[in-house]
């Protein structure tokens, strides 16, 4: 738990971050550790949101890969996004080491596990890619998946070691107990409902009821964004990502399944993410409906996926179900936005945010403090709404089914 803050203003000049996610807190932090004064606000309770409901997997990188995204920004550019992407997971566990946070965390690596041929060769090309940047990175064959993951039906993939697990919400209260120590200042319940310049400072109305002052205003609502900046949520596809874990899996199961620790994704186009935690439970993930669940039912895919993947624990109960919201663009990159002076937002974690959030949010502190865009591992764009973003419940409903249908088709 998050200790309550009274929701007052503060003396101007001071920055105020809405949204008290792993972006929001990391940010915060950065900044109350430079010595300005900070406020978080945070529409519901501190990870009641993705930081809080995520696989809890920490994988470097970007969608693309490093080809991809020299080809996209230039060769000096490209590096640069490169460089920042490549570290993400090393920001996580050093921040973990340096702060010793007590919260369950694992760097073992994650797999990405090919379902057909023609992804296992990009897999391991893919290896090859990055151990020519100097990660030691494997090209795994069908039994070496077979043997890391104890699952069926892959045919190949390939090891990053950079990766790791947590337990997300962990983390991210810990992000908002180090923040709060700095002396950021977090009020939970406090959504922030409007937005308006009045001469240098903005002008927060809350729905406490409560207008605040602000200097500076982050916005880091990511998949949660609503109505505050005109045009910001329909720049933005949220997908409900789907998460089941069972109760914990008998000794035999628990030495036959991952027994490396590792973390898997697949390659499915909906795909399928999974880890063990500490406890020893599986817990499993992908894509869900567009609508929010409201019965167990709505869960169904990953019970049937995870009985095609681990034929031998049929009948297992499932103990916990939940789901949380990912943040997607069009281009699968991140999206800075300052469309005022004073008002700066970033939103697209393309879930990876544990990562890329904790790694951006230093970033983003610099750049309010010095105003040098240089400092930000991306550019800064323009706001630009999706055209017909009212219907994306329609067509990313009908892409999902298809994707499913052709998922199917490959097995």
């Amino acid at each position: 738990m998050v200790a309550a803050t009274p929701l007052a203003d503060l003396e101007a000049p001071h920055v105020t971050v809405v949204g008290g996610g792993i972006l929001g807190l990391s940010c915060a932090l950065h900044l109350a550790r430079a010595g300005r004064s900070v406020r978080v606000l945070e529409a519901a309770r501190i990870g009641a949101g993705a930081s809080g409901l995520n696989g809890g997997q920490v994988i470097p990188g970007l969608k693309y890969d490093p080809d991809q995204l020299l080809q996209h920004y230039g060769e000096k550019r490209g590096e640069q996004v490169i460089d920042f992407a490549a570290s993400t997971a090393d920001r996580v566990f050093d921040l973990i080491a340096a702060e010793k946070l007590d919260i369950p965390w694992q760097r073992k690596g994650w797999i990405q596990a090919a379902h057909t041929e023609k992804a296992a060769e990009l897999a391991w090309r893919r290896a090859k890619t990055w151990t020519g940047r100097g990660v030691a990175a494997r090209a795994l064959s069908r039994d070496d998946v077979a043997t890391l993951t104890g699952a069926e039906g892959y045919v190949g993939g390939w090891l990053d070691p950079r990766a790791g697990v947590i337990d997300p919400l962990a983390y991210t209260l810990g992000l908002a107990k180090l923040a709060a120590q700095a002396g950021v200042l977090i009020a939970e319940d406090a959504r922030a409902l409007q937005l308006r310049r009045d001469g240098a400072l903005w002008r927060i109305r809350t729905s406490t009821g409560v207008e605040l002052r602000s200097s500076h205003v982050i916005v880091a609502t990511n998949a949660y964004a609503d109505g505050l900046v005109p045009g910001l949520a329909r720049t933005l596809l949220p997908l409900h990502s789907f998460q089941i874990a069972t109760f914990p899996l008998e000794p035999s199961a628990l030495a036959r399944i991952l027994p490396g620790g590792q973390a898997v994704s697949d390659s499915r186009r909906i795909l399928v993410y999974y880890r063990k935690s500490p406890d020893g439970r599986l817990m499993l993930g992908g894509r869900g409906s567009m609508a929010e669940p409201s019965q167990p039912r709505a869960w169904a895919h990953l019970e049937h996926a995870l009985v095609r993947l681990f034929p031998g624990l049929r009948g297992l109960a499932i103990e916990k179900r939940w789901f949380g919201r990912v943040a997607m663009t069009l281009d699968h990159l991140p999206h800075l936005h300052q469309p005022e002076p004073g008002l700066t937002i970033a939103a697209g974690c393309q879930g990876r945010g544990v990562g890329l959030m904790t790694a951006l949010g230093p970033r983003l502190a610099d750049y309010v403090l010095s105003g040098d865009p240089r400092t930000l591992p991306f550019d800064l764009t323009p706001i630009r709404p999706i055209p017909l973003h009212r219907f994306r419940h329609i067509g990313m409903g009908a892409a999902i089914a298809w994707y499913r249908f052709l998922d199917a088709l490959d097995r």
